[in-house]
């Protein structure tokens, strides 16, 4: 039998088919639900993530009024726009384990608007009353947040532009359509709507809240007050790995469940969701399916210090040198033994003594877990995806590791390891030889760097955005990373790696 087109027509269809077994919407949409969610950046992960929660919120509890409408700002996004509109904003989350593979049709995702092709109608939205929250993944890049200053990039082309009150109309970052619909809301008299990052960025609330209000005191002061009394950026931490969806994922559904969708998502089993109670106009009660909704910005932390230095540590401390010594995808990088051996011991012996205890939180047990989802064949979640970015991700995820194990003299060879493979990784070369693509905003400065200071790490330590001085002054750090850095150099990851494993 021939697949079925992914559309609201063939829903009852799709259900029936006993072999495929997929959970379909049997809720009402379009005009019975009221959109409560403007959703900036419908990628990959949001429609695994939040569009997930939300979906069972209207499956399993009812709810009506926080049905989600996308925005796509940028033109690739054109894409996203018309395979939603061709599936009538249905699409499928194929979850892959090495227990099997399953699919769920989602249907949170109500509408979509493309903003090149109208930038009042995005306004318009946000600004409408039935709209409570406008969250974001939008990327570290789209926040304009400079790192070393921690100010907004106010020098930016488009936030000049933006900026601009002959511009109000037509805005191109997120800050201006933001800016714009609160503006509108202020002067009728509404509540401000929640501003909910779902990025990857430790104090991802308290970013968004920095940058807008930065924003909105260059071009109103009154607004600003206003948003600073009345606004809310909830900080949160996200987890679910999301890998890009491929030609082959598109025909295994269409095979293996009899669904021919243009663009499904694949993901894991896991996800995770930690989000501060901070909301300016009402939530959806998402803690009744599993997000955990917690009392203030330290709680949120603490769960992110885990993710962060964990998680996305150990995805970067197999991501760099498994790039350099081959390997293709994160499974395979785990499924030798002596860097598996080499992320169990690096999380145990210098990442896990470095991290706060939480209560009733078993920190082995999540360790455990990460190396079972790292392990996971059926994801294969290439290493570019990994490696791309690592100047915003590296001083994230593993130099706050290192900064405080100089601190405190901890053990840290581990963690130095994978900075001198990423170090080492800017070339471009892998250790056969052959070239790839580094996918990094700051591409030409690092690899300048890189170039200029071979072996020795004084030259990229220098870029002062990316490193403190506690770093570069640091005699055991220097000396650590340098002599990781020559044998990489000369012998390859695989002759050095077990130099690092007890």
């Amino acid at each position: 039998m021939a697949p079925l087109k992914l559309n609201s027509k063939n829903l009852p269809q799709i259900s029936a088919a006993d072999e495929a077994q997929v959970k379909v919407p049997t809720y009402q949409r379009d005009g019975a639900v009221k959109e409560g969610i403007v959703h900036i950046g419908v990628g990959g992960f949001h429609r695994a993530h939040l569009a997930v929660y939300i979906d069972q919120l209207m499956q399993k509890h009812g709810i009506t009024d926080y049905a989600i409408c996308g925005v796509g700002l940028q033109p690739f996004d054109a894409a996203m726009r018309d395979v939603l509109r061709s599936q009538d904003h249905l699409y499928t989350v194929i979850e892959r384990s090495a227990k099997g593979s399953s699919a769920h049709v989602i249907g949170s995702i109500n509408s979509y608007l493309f903003a090149p092709d109208d930038r009042e109608a995005v306004i318009a939205k946000m600004a409408h009353p039935d709209t409570h929250i406008v969250s974001l993944t939008i990327t570290e890049s789209g926040y304009y947040y400079n790192e070393n200053t921690h100010e907004l990039q106010s020098e930016d082309p488009d936030i000049q532009f933006d900026l601009d009150p002959a511009n109000k109309k037509a805005p191109r970052t997120t800050f201006g359509f933001l800016y714009a619909a609160l503006e509108r809301r202020h002067q009728q008299g509404l509540k401000p709507f929640t501003v909910m990052s779902c990025d990857n960025m430790q104090k991802n609330g308290s970013i968004s809240r920095h940058m807008l209000e930065s924003f909105a005191r260059l071009r109103n002061p009154e607004v600003a007050n206003w948003i600073t009394d009345q606004g809310a950026f909830p900080n949160a931490m996200v987890d679910r790995i999301t890998p890009q969806t491929s030609a082959t994922d598109k025909t295994a559904l269409a095979d293996n469940f009899g669904i021919e969708d243009a663009w499904p998502v694949v993901t894991e089993p896991f996800m995770q969701w930690v989000i501060e109670d901070q909301f300016s106009d009402g939530r959806p009660p998402l803690d009744k399916v599993g997000v955990q909704v917690v009392k203030n910005v330290h709680d949120v932390e603490q769960f992110e210090k885990y993710k962060l230095r964990l998680l996305n540590g150990s995805h970067s401390a197999l991501g760099y040198p498994g790039q350099l010594a081959g390997f293709k995808y994160v499974h395979q990088v785990m499924e030798n033994p002596l860097f598996r051996r080499f992320m169990w011991q690096m999380m145990q012996e210098e990442i896990k003594p470095l991290l706060p205890e939480i209560p009733a939180f078993n920190i082995d047990e999540y360790c455990n877990t990460l190396i079972e989802r790292f392990s996971n064949p059926t994801i294969m979640d290439q290493l570019p995806r990994i490696c791309l970015n690592a100047s915003g991700k590296i001083p994230q995820f593993i130099m706050p590791s290192i900064a405080e194990a100089i601190w405190v003299t901890g053990p840290f060879r581990r963690l130095c390891f994978s900075t001198a493979a990423w170090f080492c990784y800017i070339n471009g070369v892998d250790d056969s030889g052959k070239t790839f693509e580094v996918d990094d905003p700051m591409r030409e400065e690092l690899q300048a760097k890189a170039h200029a200071g071979g072996t020795n790490p004084a030259e990229l330590l220098s870029i002062k955005s990316l490193f403190g001085d506690d770093l570069r002054s640091d005699k055991r750090f220097i000396q650590e990373i340098t002599t990781a850095m020559e044998d990489i150099t000369r012998d390859g990851i695989m002759k050095t790696l077990p130099k690092y494993i007890d």
